[in-house]
């Protein structure tokens, strides 16, 4: 399926069924009285976050969902039949935003079930009114009309780690190398187009999910490359794994590389920058031996940074890396379960 992660959808509830007018007419008997039974309620429209789910495809095919409408009721106090509910399915981290007001209404972020419209109630039949005045009450109410809204819908992927580099940093070659994504691997640029995750295992029931993000230029933030379209998937990630290609040492300073990423991201949402991160330089099998790797280490320590070397081709470091990154996750796991509110 192809990736989507946006979809304008015009959403609408159903109407409720009407309720009947009815008298009661029988053989031998002369005054029957009312017996006309309610509409039935029209369908709800829900929301569900599905985790097998990974684009909104289906909803830029078919932009228009509306609950079924109620049946109006009948003779005999026979009620009408509700409403079909409509429950729209859509994966883990989609926003759904009024488009009219840019409020945001739903964020989806569980496997359950969200109601977004109500359905119309069903109208009350004549039975309801009969009254010591008025014996054969001709009246029998209209059934509710649903609710409609534009709504926009937009997916920021959910995952623990997100990797952040530039065009052919490796992040590609990294994930299939430690997890189970097959993305396109290629030696030119923007070989990544869509977001990929992969579930990285490094012991018995210790996993996390790394999205490797399509790569980022400078003014990415401006929309240029790819621009800011795919920036907002980092903005659910716990970490963010910053990957450096050694390959460019003799140009371009790790150090100057990863201030323009770190840069890229501050102006697209400065509290990216809050998240926990660590660096890993990639491709370490070709550099030069008179190109020291712990002097870069030192320097980034000196930043106060983490920087982990790695070749994800002789997979040299790439344990090292996943346990550390696992260890950075866990932390952030555990933090975030003991603020949580009871």
């Amino acid at each position: 399926m192809k990736f989507v992660d946006s979809a304008k959808v015009f959403v609408k509830s159903g109407k409720g069924g009407a309720g009947c007018a009815s008298m009661r007419r029988e053989k031998f008997i002369e005054f029957g009285g009312p017996n006309g039974g309610d509409g039935g309620r029209g369908g709800s429209v829900y929301f569900a976050g599905d985790s097998r789910l990974t684009s909104l495809q289906d909803y830029r095919l078919h932009p228009h969902q509306k609950a079924g409408n109620g049946m109006p009721g009948q003779g005999d106090n026979k009620y009408g039949k509700s409403g079909e509910d409509k429950i729209i399915r859509v994966p883990l981290g989609t926003i759904i935003i009024n488009d009219e007001t840019d409020e945001i209404i739903l964020e989806i972020l569980e496997e359950k079930k969200v109601l977004l419209l109500k359905g119309g109630k069903g109208g009350l039949g004549n039975v309801h009114f009969k009254s010591s005045t008025n014996r054969a009450p001709r009246y029998a109410q209209p059934g509710e009309q649903g609710q409609e809204m534009t709504i926009r819908l937009e997916l920021k992927i959910m995952a623990d780690v997100g990797l952040v580099g530039f065009p052919n940093a490796g992040k590609s070659t990294f994930i299939s190398s430690i997890s189970n994504a097959k993305p396109k691997i290629a030696d030119y640029p923007f070989t990544t187009l869509v977001p990929n995750l992969g579930v990285v295992r490094v012991a018995n029931h210790k996993t996390f999910v790394v999205a490797d993000i399509p790569g980022i230029i400078e003014d990415a933030h401006l929309g240029s490359g790819l621009g800011d379209q795919f920036l907002k998937h980092i903005q659910r990630t716990s970490v963010l794994a910053f990957l450096i290609d050694s390959a460019d040492l003799v140009t371009k300073h790790p150090v100057d590389v990863y201030k323009v990423l770190l840069n890229e991201l501050e102006q697209y949402e400065a509290e990216l920058l809050k998240k926990q991160r660590i660096i890993l330089l990639t491709k370490i099998d070709s550099i030069r031996e008179d190109l020291k790797i712990e002097k870069i280490i030192s320097e980034f320590r000196e930043l106060g940074e983490e920087l982990l070397p790695i070749s994800s081709v002789s997979r040299k470091g790439l344990d090292k890396a996943c346990y550390r990154i696992f260890d950075i996750v866990e932390q952030h796991r555990l933090k975030s379960s003991s603020s949580a509110p009871e």
